[in-house]
């Protein structure tokens, strides 16, 4: 049987399962709360797998094997043991504590809402100014994975960029729109196992039908293998100690974006029981680790096939190597490991983003008596336009996964990270404070990468996360203590009803 015959049917049969929780959960959608939050009843497995599958886009399965395959394990190792350690921290540090206080602060179901109700913000500046960044950080990052699925179904068919494109966003929309939070937890549980399951097979695969790790070995240059490899660390064969030590350090500061991704922070407070985050986050840690190895390992051992790849073509070396590799009837299967991670993080976004305009933007300041129904439709409305939008981004066929999603992981990591972490441990923090931290973070996040064009100093190539998440702590904790010294406190939008009690 033809092999695009076969994956065709594959990736439909899929597609079609997809579709069909989304409209499973479309008929029990009552309120806007179960379309955001799945009325936090979401369990310890679907809360672990459901997160780091939205955590790990195309990019794990494009992105991560495209950079270990051009800079071997001095451009993959360091970013991903930093967001290996940042995976941990998030869920011992950050996932319970906010379970918790979402739900004693006036039971806020989007990270806005949280602030405000934190903070007492009555002027609303709080959650304006964080739902602007959300939208605005979250359009290149769906744009990622719509580029992504462009790359795959192109490669895989032929299709044209544009039309695979518009494939991959119509599934997501669909099944986003229909079914809303539980629909994208139980499609992301699916997808996050498939994906999983999928990295562990596939560099075995190839070894074994290279004949064994010795034939591999000698096709990988020892520079590749080198975690230190100055030409590797700086992007340059003239690179010294200092830009490799900067290589290095910004690699690990990918783990700080963790503690301001949206898409992921909600996972924690839809969780139904939160004592049972500590079984999660082992399970998390696990699936993470796992994961990221695996994925450098396809970069790596795809040059003993495709010695030749460069530039953005690097990224479709997991593809490639399922062709080359894979019996006909598993190949369909495997590539749809890139669909579920396409998917997993798309939809979760597109999530955050619909409840973020019509919890925080149309109830709070257009309508605040607008219904439970009015409200979800403005959010399926809002899932269309932010996805046509994020179509648009997408149209260029150059466009590197790893580039969007850096932009974007930093933006959220600066803009909301510190804001996030001392809102729940510092009782001193302001609402100033919190305003001042992620504008503070956001544009210099955002503007970073202009000044790393402008300025040769090799300070100004730390990845932008490094000085976004200082200047928003540094922001955070001077207007704070600005503000006590002026006598202005917070007082927060608490309710006993929804305090939920948390274990010594």
């Amino acid at each position: 049987m033809n092999q695009k015959l076969i994956i065709g049917i594959t990736f439909t049969l899929y597609l079609f399962v997809m579709l069909l929780i989304g409209w499973y959960f479309y008929v029990r959608t009552k309120n806007l709360s179960d379309y955001t939050l799945g009325g936090r009843k979401l369990g310890y497995w679907g809360t672990s797998i459901s997160a780091q599958a939205s955590d790990m886009s195309g990019w794990l399965l494009l992105g991560l094997p495209g950079a270990a395959f051009l800079t071997g394990l001095s451009g993959s190792v360091w970013m991903a043991g930093g967001l290996a350690i940042g995976t941990y921290l998030n869920w011992k540090i950050i996932a319970k504590k906010l379970r918790i206080d979402t739900q004693k602060f006036s039971d806020s179901i989007t990270i806005p809402s949280y602030l405000e109700n934190r903070f007492g913000d009555k002027s609303r500046i709080l959650k304006i100014a964080s739902s602007i960044f959300i939208i605005l950080f979250f359009l290149p990052y769906t744009a990622s994975g719509f580029v992504s699925g462009g790359k795959l179904f192109t490669t895989v068919f032929g299709t044209p960029y544009i039309v695979s494109v518009i494939i991959c966003a119509i599934v997501v929309v669909s099944y986003t729109y229909l079914g809303g939070f539980m629909a994208v937890c139980y499609t992301d549980i699916i997808q996050g196992l498939l994906m999983f399951f999928t990295l562990i097979i596939l560099p075995v695969m190839v070894v074994v039908e290279a004949g064994g790790l010795s034939s591999i070995s000698t096709s990988i240059d020892a520079s590749l293998l080198n975690p230190f490899n100055i030409e590797h660390l700086t992007g340059s064969a003239s690179g010294n100690f200092g830009m490799a030590f900067i290589g290095i350090i910004s690699s690990l500061a990918w783990g700080l974006g963790y503690f301001g991704q949206p898409h992921i922070l909600t996972k924690f407070m839809a969780i139904e029981n939160p004592e049972e985050i500590k079984i999660s986050r082992k399970i998390a840690t696990v699936w993470v680790i796992l994961t990221l190895t695996a994925s450098t390992a396809i970069g790596l051992v795809g040059h003993y096939y495709f010695p030749d790849l460069s530039g953005a073509d690097a990224e479709t070396i997991f593809i490639l190597l399922v062709h080359k590799c894979v019996p006909l009837l598993l190949t369909g299967i495997l590539l749809s490991a890139i669909l579920a991670a396409i998917m997993s993080t798309a939809d979760s976004q597109l999530l955050v983003t619909s409840s973020t305009v019509s919890e925080d933007f149309y109830r709070s300041i257009l309508k605040p008596h607008a219904s439970d129904k009015e409200l979800v439709r403005v959010s399926r409305l809002t899932v269309l336009v932010v996805s046509v939008i994020a179509f648009i981004i997408a149209l260029n066929p150059d466009s590197s996964v790893l580039k969007l999603v850096s932009y974007a992981w930093a933006g959220f990591g600066c803009a909301f990270g510190p804001v996030i972490i001392l809102s729940l441990f510092w009782n001193k923090m302001t609402r100033n404070g919190a305003v001042a931290g992620m504008i503070a973070g956001g544009i210099t996040s955002g503007f970073w990468p202009i000044l790393k064009v402008h300025f040769s100093s090799s300070i100004f190539q730390l990845y932008e996360i490094i000085p976004g998440f200082l200047m928003a702590l540094l922001a955070i904790y001077i207007v704070s203590k600005i503000d006590e010294k002026r006598g202005i406190i917070c007082t927060p939008n608490y309710s006993e009803d929804n305090v939920v009690k948390q274990a010594n």
